[in-house]
């Protein structure tokens, strides 16, 4: 398996030729459309699966019920754990469900395909956001902790979940060690019942770091609490921002150099994006808003607007810049450079695994790199 970067006057034909590939698989394996016009910087997975890997890893990815099936049944085989996002709770510990959908049949599939159904927990309010009032309520409150956790373990018993991944962002910096004691007790709960217990991290890269989004994670005492955790290493590049990259490598290296300094790597998964972003410019705080893009599509905007792709060799992150009906564009995105990079951070630090955010398109070229370079770990 290799890496091929498209040059100018190339064409899928011509790639195949010279390196001696099946052309038909060249197609399928990087999702080209007819008639398969290539965008020049366009990174391409060339022979497709190249044998066994020697590396486990565990394998997450974040799900909602409305999933396309096809997409869920083509990634499930990659997946140890299917995250199905997402359950709530009210300030008193009554579990509610998904408001997007029914989670039965992810459930089913993901016992199908033998990856385990993962119970994601989130405390967002009624518009949507998270809401770290809830958090405040059930985590200082030993009632509603311990009704939150019953309700948890009869949901585990009556739908078939075998874990729980606790998601909660925005924890407010007098509720730290409270949050780090609620999960501690959810995870002792569960062990013994038997089910397991993650909890996602917020990227820090230093204990003290300042800002809401980071003061109310202990990764020392989230570490120890959980069976396992998740860097959640994405969103430098977000809606709101300015155009960047999503998951620049360099920023990912220190939030993972940061964590080992506090949690075991064998109980460490690399958060993944599997999307990109398309801000309209010039950027204005406040004012712009970027538009999601999957990987697949951003290539086919650069296909279509004659865009060249390059590649930031800090970020280790491909990007371009476009203009349509007069309104200039940057699109960061991932592609198999920048996620060979991320791969090769996993292996370099001996990381229990990797998670995606989220699943929800089919990036097919991701999943082939993901297998060349580890087996995944179906517990």
């Amino acid at each position: 398996m290799e890496i091929y970067v498209v040059r100018p006057g190339d064409s899928v034909d011509s790639i195949a030729r010279a390196l001696d590939a099946n052309v038909e698989l060249l197609i399928y394996d990087n999702q080209l459309v007819y008639p398969y016009e290539l965008a020049v910087g366009q990174a391409l997975l060339v022979n497709g699966y190249a044998g066994e890997a020697d590396r486990a890893a565990a394998v997450s990815g974040y799900a909602y019920p409305f999933i396309s099936p096809w997409v869920l049944e083509q990634t499930l085989p990659f997946l140890t754990e299917l995250r199905v996002f997402s359950y709530g709770f009210t300030e008193e510990g009554a579990l509610l469900p998904p408001n997007l959908g029914d989670d039965a049949w992810m459930i089913a599939e993901a016992v199908r395909f033998d990856a385990m159904p993962i119970l994601t927990l989130t405390p967002f309010g009624p518009d949507g956001n998270f809401n770290n009032r809830l958090i405040h309520s059930v985590v200082n409150n030993e009632a509603y902790t311990a009704n939150l956790i019953r309700n948890l373990l009869d949901a585990m018993g009556e739908k078939g979940y075998v874990g729980v991944d606790i998601d909660f962002e925005y924890i407010l910096a007098e509720d730290r060690d409270a949050f780090s004691d609620f999960v501690r007790q959810v995870a002792e709960a569960m062990r013994e019942e038997g089910y397991q217990t993650s909890v996602a991290l917020a990227p820090k890269t230093s204990a003290d770091q300042e800002g809401l989004l980071y003061q109310g994670k202990d990764y020392r005492a989230l570490g120890e609490a959980a069976d396992h955790v998740l860097l959640m290493t994405y969103e430098w590049g977000y809606t709101y921002g300015p155009p960047m990259a999503v998951a620049p490598i360099n920023q990912v290296r220190r939030v993972v150099e940061y964590a080992l300094t506090e949690i075991p790597a064998s109980k460490i998964d690399l958060g993944i994006p599997n999307y990109g972003y398309d801000w309209p410019l010039p950027y204005e705080r406040g004012v712009t808003k970027a538009a999601t893009v999957n990987n697949v599509q951003a290539v086919r905007i650069a296909v279509e607007q004659g865009a060249e792709i390059r590649f930031d060799d800090v970020a280790e992150s491909p990007y371009f810049k476009y203009t349509a009906d007069g309104v200039a564009h940057e699109v960061w995105f991932e592609d198999v450079r920048s996620l060979s990079a991320k791969f090769s951070l996993m292996e370099e630090y001996g990381l229990r695994g990797c998670g995606y955010w989220q699943i929800m398109q089919w990036f097919r070229a991701n999943w082939l790199l993901l297998r060349d370079r580890f087996y995944i770990r179906k517990e």
